[in-house]
């Protein structure tokens, strides 16, 4: 008999996995199972060794490979000693080279096919399928793996849950990494924002396995009927003006429990052809994304079948439909879709929801021609005269009572071709003319209407009957192949035209140009909307737009907001027309997108001018003019006639009026690098750069008492970054010069740099009081400085409010980015990312955003 395997599941390391598996084996114990600890991995915590106990231990297994003594779990000797229950830490270790099995995972399916339970532990960013998300989250690629299907094969799996918070503080606390090893790793793979997101995939895959464990079981129960386990509102469409409120609706329905879905169904004709507007259809299909809905189409005739169809398989709770558009009369004749789905819904609740076209008959759509002309003439000279040729060459041919059924088959065989060929109108006349005939010339008593023999008389009826039915078979035939290649034409269109709303700036005359190539037209113009009588600007064309004036041109539709799709050259038929129509709703989105963008892009650079003019004046006003106060004070001392000043005096004085002047230098250092930063001119010249270079020439850069409280850890083996050396230096020393200013004279800071994916990282660590969570972006905002109750006052301390805003500059020139993050145990750690595959060489000007200092 198969073992069962237990799981537990974890979004990142020192979550608790191992400890619970531990707690997990020794509950089994005292219920009186034979319990083995076949291996754990304590690293050096104490609560998890001390969890460990007096459980039987198997002894490991030692490989020696290259030298190197590598301790793996003894799989023989576990099978050996056959337990009931195994515990195994780890999953998704890679065994060493030699051992029976590459992973230990394959050891587990081992002792599971020997009937042993096993239970185990293994980290989200281990699962096979999420290693390649958790490498874009993290930068860490995980070498080790396991399949999905491996843990979704075991009988229980437990998700082992700890916020980021307080994962961080354990960290802090020394509960999972030795104290040395805390800074890089808090700073690195365990920030917020990647526990955060690593909780959420753990979260995810979790709720999935559970979601598709409740729709096995039910299919194994045989169970159709819904069950509620959380509200999923499911919202009939079929494109009519009342969508938007049945869609609303099913929102408010949805919303009034925690957790509930809103699903929006269309179902199309099983041969496509169901006549629904594409544009409001699209219309409805936004309204439900912008709700958080889902959307889905499916296919079938019986439209209420189909949507309580779909509704079980959903597990839904209830369905939305609207009130019936038909008249009263065709209601009496037979029950509608709503009436329908609520006399067959079963337990699944049904709400009707009343619009104002509910009760209005619908018109019948007008029958197309869908045949042209020649071959609709033709269709009724063969029907009318077909017939009667048919009867001349029987008679003459002497047929008669003999020869009846084949006389009656070949005037069936007149009729199909003449439905063929003229459709269901030409169709009928030979039918009926050909019966007449049959009786007048070929069923005696001849040249008379009457019919001598009842099986003539039956005969000529089922002639006729057949011959229709066969008339109105084959006519909806020709229609529906006639349709379905008009509607899949329609499809390649819209799709293609689709392909062509391209994301960028140039979507609009792209995607008139294709208009203008797929419906043959010399030009095609988007006008905005002007005055009464004024002539309409130009928006975007395709061609010479001066042909497509509002008066000139051969094809107008109107767009939303005004705007007027005028088109320049042949005529359109119907059906392109209708294509014409939903792409014009595609061009309004362009359009409003557009609009948008710019609107955004203005009102984003206004303010920010804005801002930094504000805070210019400022600037001026104080931080410009305290430095030549100390400058003009310091030479008027020393100009003083009749004072006379000893050697130290004059020192000290000429000090503070040389510490003056490089505080005004770089004061209008910074304001000349903000300026270029606004401007976009930054010039950057890259080369590849060394960080165990670069790094030490910025701390040189500092005052010698605080360049002496600088802890370096830069690697020589880092890899070279492409890098505009000077600005670099001046980049980290902005950081520096900001975290000696903050951190106690006492605490040292550190500047630490390693790699993480195709990026270099370098993080520079101060003691001092921090920054409120709320407040870390603020630091990167120009001219902007934090009160003294939240961090030590800048002003105070010679702060200008420019450091790092020209840092953050700098960073993001390089493609890179500069970052706060609050140092565990108190502090301030900002984290400098740049790419190691930007540009070997950059000559040009780059255009980078400011931030701001404290």
């Amino acid at each position: 008999m198969r073992g069962t395997l237990r799981v537990y599941l974890g979004a990142a390391p020192g979550v608790g996995k191992t400890y619970r598996m531990l707690d997990e084996g020794r509950r089994r114990r005292e219920r009186g199972a034979d319990v083995v600890v076949a291996l754990v991995e304590t690293h050096g915590r104490a609560r998890t060794a001390e969890m460990v106990g007096d459980l039987e231990v198997v002894p490991r297994l030692v490989v020696d490979h290259r030298g190197t003594r590598l301790e793996e779990m003894d799989l023989d000797a576990v099978l050996a000693r056959s337990p009931e229950v195994a515990l195994v830490d780890e999953l998704a270790h890679t065994n060493a080279p030699g051992s029976r099995h590459g992973k230990r995972w394959e050891d587990v399916e081992e002792l599971l096919v020997a009937g042993i339970d096993v239970v185990t532990t293994v980290n989200v960013q281990h699962l096979e399928s999420l290693r390649d998300v958790v490498a874009g989250i993290t930068g860490v690629r995980q070498a080790e793996t396991v399949p999905d299907h491996v843990v979704r094969a075991a009988e229980q799996v437990e998700l082992v849950d700890m916020s980021p918070q307080a994962l961080r503080r354990r960290m802090a606390h020394g509960d999972v990494y030795a104290a040395a090893k805390v800074d890089a790793a808090l700073s690195q793979y365990f920030r917020v924002g990647n526990l955060t997101a690593l909780r959420e995939l753990a979260l995810l895959w979790v709720a999935d396995r559970v979601d598709a464990a409740l729709v096995r079981y039910r299919a194994d129960q045989g169970i159709t009927t819904p069950w509620a386990a959380r509200e999923r509102v499911v919202v009939a469409l079929t494109g009519g003006p009342e969508g938007e409120a049945l869609v609303r609706r099913g929102a408010r329905v949805a919303g009034r429990g925690q957790g509930g879905e809103l699903v929006a169904l269309h179902v199309a004709a099983q041969d496509g052809l169901r006549g629904t507007a594409p544009d409001a259809l699209a219309g409805q299909r936004r309204l439900v994304e912008e709700l958080g809905g889902t959307w889905h189409a499916v296919v079938g005739d019986d439209v209420a079948a189909a949507v309580l169809d779909f509704a079980r398989g959903v597990n839904a709770t209830q369905v939305v439909v609207g009130a019936s558009r038909r008249s009263r009369l065709a209601a009496a004749l037979s029950p509608g879709v709503g009436a329908t789905v609520v006399r067959d819904s079963g337990d699944i609740d049904v709400q009707i929801v009343t619009h104002g076209e509910a009760g209005k008959a619908l018109a019948a759509p007008a029958r197309r021609a869908l045949l042209g002309r020649r071959r609709r003439v033709a269709g009724w000279l063969l029907g009318s005269l077909g017939p009667v040729a048919l009867s001349a060459v029987l008679v003459r041919a002497g047929a008669g009572d003999a020869d009846l059924a084949v006389d009656l088959l070949l005037y069936l065989a007149l009729t199909v071709g003449v439905a063929i060929v003229g459709g269901m109108g030409p169709a009928v006349l030979a039918a009926v003319l050909g019966g007449v005939l049959a009786n007048v010339l070929l069923t005696p008593p001849l040249w008379t209407l009457t019919v001598a023999r009842a099986q003539d008389a039956v005969a000529l009826v089922v002639l006729v009957a057949v011959a229709l039915a066969v008339s109105a078979v084959v006519d909806l035939a020709a229609r529906r192949s006639t349709q379905a290649a008009r509607a899949r034409a329609e499809s390649d269109v819209l799709s293609d035209l689709a392909r062509s709303v391209l994301h960028g700036d140039d979507a609009l005359p792209v995607l008139l140009g294709r208009l203008r190539e797929l419906f043959g037209q010399r030009a095609v113009a988007l006008l905005d909307a002007a005055p009464e009588g004024a002539p309409r600007p130009v928006l975007a064309a395709a061609g010479d737009p001066a042909t497509c004036t509002a008066g000139a041109a051969t094809t107008t539709v109107p767009v939303e907001d005004g705007l007027l799709l005028t088109l320049d050259g042949p005529p359109l038929g119907a059906s392109d027309l209708r294509v014409l129509t939903a792409v014009a709703a595609q061009v309004g989105t362009v359009v409003e997108r557009d609009r948008l963008r710019v609107t955004a892009r203005s009102s984003r650079r206004e303010r920010e001018l804005t801002r930094v003019r504000t805070a210019l004046l400022a600037a001026v006003s104080h931080d410009l003019r305290t430095p030549l106060a100390g400058v003009k004070a310091g030479v008027s001392a020393l100009r003083l006639e009749g004072v006379e000043l000893d050697a130290a005096d004059r020192a000290e004085l000429l000090a503070d009026v040389e510490a003056s002047a490089d505080r005004l230098q770089a004061l209008v250092d910074d304001l000349l690098d903000m300026s270029r930063l606004d401007a976009g001119v930054l010039v950057l010249r890259r080369r590849p750069v060394a960080l165990d270079e670069v790094v030490p020439r910025a701390v040189a850069g500092l005052p010698d008492e605080g360049a002496r409280r600088v802890r370096l850890d830069v690697p020589e083996e880092l890899p070279l970054v492409p890098a505009d050396a000077g600005l670099l230096v001046r980049c980290l020393g902005n950081v520096l010069e900001n975290a000696v200013r903050h951190s106690p004279p006492s605490e040292p800071v550190v500047v630490a740099a390693g790699q993480v994916g195709r990026e270099l990282h370098v993080h520079v660590v101060d003691r001092g009081p921090g920054v409120p969570e709320d407040r870390l972006e603020q630091i990167f905002t120009a001219f902007e400085r934090l009160r003294a109750d939240e961090r030590t006052d800048a002003r105070s301390s010679g702060g200008s409010g420019l450091g790092l805003a020209v840092a953050r500059g700098f960073a993001e020139a390089h493609g890179g980015s500069l970052d706060a993050e609050a140092t565990p145990g108190g502090g301030l750690t900002l984290v400098l990312r740049l790419p190691l595959d930007a540009p070997p060489e950059d000559t040009g000007s780059t255009p980078a955003a400011a931030g701001a200092a404290r």
